[in-house]
């Protein structure tokens, strides 16, 4: 019943059945799938190919298929105004009757404002094309640029995450620990930690929910993010993760979702970074190994080569906490 009411409300279904049958045989299927702890939607690429703003799409995708796409859409413009000049009879000088090679490339010239001066029109049907394939050039130059400056505008977030989350005891209290780090020289300014954790629930009523609880940490800012970051959550009387077990937290689906958020000190644009854990991703009695470590002359430095690595609590009972 909930699926049918949900594809009614995406489908936008009338009063009359028939329209509605139609629609829904004509639309992109998205299946939602719960494993190893994550959401996995399949089907999720059809919709979006049905729905995706080309803004967006021209935006997000790889260089390789973003260049690949303009050179396809140059090269689909200048066919076609070949096409156009072919038609209007031999209106292009030095050009040889009907070849099409000669009219493509006097689309380039013309599309680029090259202008070499070997070919030009003659006619008042090839002058009236060229206006039209110079005003294309213009619009088609200044979408091509606007795109990509857009593309290179936008700020990229380097920051790692630990591969796990571990839960030892910190001043004596049980803490739920992530490890996250900036993999650039520069600096994150105003850097923020938030912690969330999701699991499914039943209400009074009976009613199945996906509840989001915030986890507070004992420091969710920092002015500058610039080295290793250690975010703490304990687990007291207040945490929802109090008494929870292995078993409760599959049987929930629950998982640990974490989100940075800063601004790039380079760029002073806003930036933003998330990770998540499943419940096979949360260690307990275990401790991440230490990766700061003091010279002899009485310089610090960091190691990241252990960054994802943890131990057993006891072997690292006196390690501090960074």
């Amino acid at each position: 019943m909930l699926r049918r009411s949900l594809a009614k409300f995406l489908l936008g279904e009338t009063s009359v059945q028939q329209r509605s049958s139609n629609r829904q045989r004509r639309a992109p299927k998205i299946h939602v799938a719960f494993q190893n702890g994550l959401f996995q939607v399949s089907g999720l690429d059809d919709w979006l190919a049905h729905w995706q703003e080309p803004y967006y799409f021209l935006i997000t995708i790889p260089w390789l298929g973003f260049i690949l796409i303009v050179t396809l859409v140059y090269c689909l413009i200048n066919t076609l105004f070949a096409i156009a000049y072919l038609l209007g009879g031999n209106g292009i000088a030095n050009a040889s009757p009907g070849s099409f090679w000669d009219a493509f490339f006097f689309s380039v010239q013309t599309l680029g404002a090259i202008g070499y001066g070997a070919m030009h029109p003659t006619t008042s049907y090839a002058h009236s094309i060229v206006t039209i394939e110079a005003l294309t050039s213009i619009l088609f130059t200044a979408l091509v640029t606007g795109l990509a400056f857009a593309r290179f505008s936008l700020p990229s977030v380097r920051v790692m995450f630990s591969n796990v989350a571990v839960v030892r005891p910190y001043n004596g209290v049980p803490t739920l620990m992530i490890r996250a780090a900036n993999q650039r020289r520069n600096k994150i300014l105003e850097a923020k930690i938030q912690m969330y954790f999701l699991r499914d629930e039943i209400s009074l009523e009976g009613t199945a929910i996906r509840h989001i609880y915030t986890l507070p940490l004992l420091r969710d800012h920092t002015p500058s993010f610039n080295l290793p970051w250690t975010a703490m959550h304990p687990i007291d009387e207040h945490s929802p993760l109090l008494g929870v077990s292995l078993a409760s937290l599959r049987k929930t689906k629950s998982v640990l979702l974490v989100a940075l958020t800063g601004v790039d000190e380079t760029v002073a644009q806003a930036l933003h970074v998330r990770h998540t854990y499943s419940v096979e991703d949360i260690l307990w009695d275990r401790a991440f190994v230490d990766i700061f470590y003091d010279t002899e002359d009485g310089h610090r430095y960091v190691d990241f080569s252990h960054f994802h690595e943890v131990t057993d609590i006891v072997q690292v009972d006196e390690a501090p906490i960074r």
